[in-house]
C-alpha cells in the first residue's frame, strides 16, 4: 500500500469577513442570474472559452482522487445531428409511453416536448461519461468510488464556470443514453451523465417564468 504524500496548504486566500459576505452575495446575485436555456443561436463558441471551463470541472473534489470522469465536446455538425437523431428517438419513446403522467404535469410547466432543435443548433455539445472503473496500463480494473457523486459535483461546476464565462447551457438527459458511447466512440466503463448543451442565447430567446425556492425552505441551521 503506498504512502500518503502531503504538502503545505498555500492556496487559501482568507478575507476579512465583510468582503467574504460582499464575495458571497455578489456570487449569489452572479447564479442568481443563470437561467436554462432551450433556444441557442448558432454562433461560434472559441475553444479558448470552453477550455478553462473543462479544467475548472476537472478541479471538483471526488472520491479517492480518481476523477472518474471524461468529457467529449462535440462541434462536428454531422456528429450533432446524429446525436439528435438517437436523442429524440429516445425522447419520442419517453413522452408516448415511458413517462407517468404526474411527469408529464410537471414538465408541462416548462413547455418542453420531444422535439430537441438545439442538439444541432447550439455550437457544444458536452457529452458527460462517468467512469464506473479506470483502466491500468496491463488491463486490470480500478474501481472508482462515488463515481455519480463525483461527477455530479463537477457537472455542476462546469454549468458554474460556463454561465462565469458568459455563455448559457442546458443539461439534456434522454433516457437511455447508451448511444453516446456508440457514437463518441467511448469505452465500456464509461457511462453516460448528461449532455450539456452549450452557447450564446438566441436573440429572441425566452425562459420559463419560475422561481427558486427560498433560503428557508432549502436550508435548517442547527
Amino acid at each position: 500500500m503506498a504512502e500518503p504524500s502531503f504538502i503545505p496548504l498555500t492556496s487559501y486566500q482568507e478575507y476579512p469577513v465583510e468582503e467574504m459576505v460582499q464575495r458571497a452575495s455578489a456570487f449569489y446575485e452572479h447564479l442568481r442570474r443563470r437561467k436554462t436555456v432551450r433556444e441557442f443561436s448558432d454562433r461560434p463558441v472559441s475553444r479558448e472559452i470552453l477550455e478553462p471551463c473543462l479544467l475548472a470541472a476537472g478541479t471538483a473534489p471526488n472520491g479517492a482522487n480518481l476523477q472518474p470522469w471524461h468529457f467529449v465536446a462535440v462541434s462536428d455538425p454531422e456528429l450533432k445531428r446524429k446525436i439528435r437523431i438517437a436523442a429524440e428517438e429516445e425522447e419520442r419513446e419517453f413522452y408516448s409511453t415511458r413517462a407517468p403522467q404526474e411527469w408529464l404535469d410537471a414538465l408541462a410547466l416548462l413547455g418542453t416536448n420531444e422535439e430537441k432543435p438545439f442538439l444541432e443548433t447550439a455550437p457544444f455539445l458536452i457529452a458527460v461519461f462517468a467512469q464506473r472503473y479506470g483502466l491500468l496500463p496491463d488491463g486490470r480494473h480500478v474501481k472508482h468510488y462515488y463515481a455519480i457523486e463525483s461527477v455530479g459535483i463537477a457537472t455542476g461546476m462546469l454549468i458554474t464556470a460556463v454561465h462565469n464565462a458568459g455563455l448559457v447551457s442546458l443539461t439534456h438527459t434522454p433516457s437511455p443514453m447508451g448511444f453516446l458511447n456508440t457514437l463518441l466512440g467511448r469505452p465500456e466503463n464509461e457511462r453516460p451523465f448528461l449532455i450539456l448543451v452549450v452557447g450564446y442565447p438566441a436573440e429572441d430567446a425566452k425562459v420559463p417564468d419560475i422561481s427558486k425556492k427560498s433560503l428557508g425552505e432549502i436550508v435548517t441551521f442547527l
